[in-house]
């Protein structure tokens, strides 16, 4: 079969209703080495987690990025969003990623690889970028979350711009950089488990 799938575009997706996410109250804000090994603890008999990260956008033409300042990790009852201040923090989470057990699924992931490798020196396992589950499957473009809510869900996922170019390095975040941040995460993994890639 040659013919290409088209993805949902801006329009149809604004029609549709609203993608029901993680509540803040599901949310936990990991910033600490202490935080972080009781967070591992709770992951590590996952099989699979939605995986994102977020950088601190830069604005000036020459200016490089020294992201990812957080990585988030959700499951489908609870998101975790890993501030990478702490070398402690920095540090546990480092084994989960090079875990190669546990499948870390998410969009776009090229450049979230590259820069947890230079930032955190981890040699990544497990990864899944689901946009590559989606050409295999016919569809002509890299699909995103938002792409893929759409056609798996018939669901809007919203993404808000403020939240997306705000400042990810700040020691405190917003609830809603949280909630951005982790239902990113979330929202790729209930894709991942729609597609029926878990068995």
């Amino acid at each position: 079969m040659n013919e290409r799938l088209a993805t949902p575009d801006k329009e149809a997706i604004a029609l549709l209703q609203p993608f029901v996410g993680l509540a803040l109250s599901q949310i936990q804000l990991v910033a600490s080495a202490e935080h972080a090994r009781q967070a591992l603890q709770d992951l590590a008999n996952e099989p699979v987690l939605g995986f994102d990260t977020e950088s601190k956008p830069t604005f000036a033409r020459n200016e490089a990025s020294d992201g990812p300042h957080i990585v988030q990790l959700a499951t489908a009852r609870q998101g975790y969003v890993f501030q990478l201040l702490d070398a402690g923090c920095r540090q546990a989470l480092a084994q989960l990623l090079e875990s190669p057990s546990i499948i870390k699924a998410g969009f776009g992931l090229g450049d979230d690889r590259r820069r947890i490798v230079s930032k955190l020196g981890v040699d990544l396992q497990g990864v899944l970028d689901l946009n590559t589950v989606f050409h295999q499957r016919g569809y002509r473009k890299d699909m995103g979350v938002r792409g893929a809510v759409a056609l798996v869900f018939n669901q809007r996922f919203l993404k808000s711009r403020k939240a997306t170019t705000s400042n990810w390095a700040n020691p405190r975040l917003t609830p809603s950089q949280l909630s951005y941040a982790a239902n990113d995460a979330y929202a790729a993994l209930r894709v991942y488990e729609a597609l029926g890639l878990g068995g």
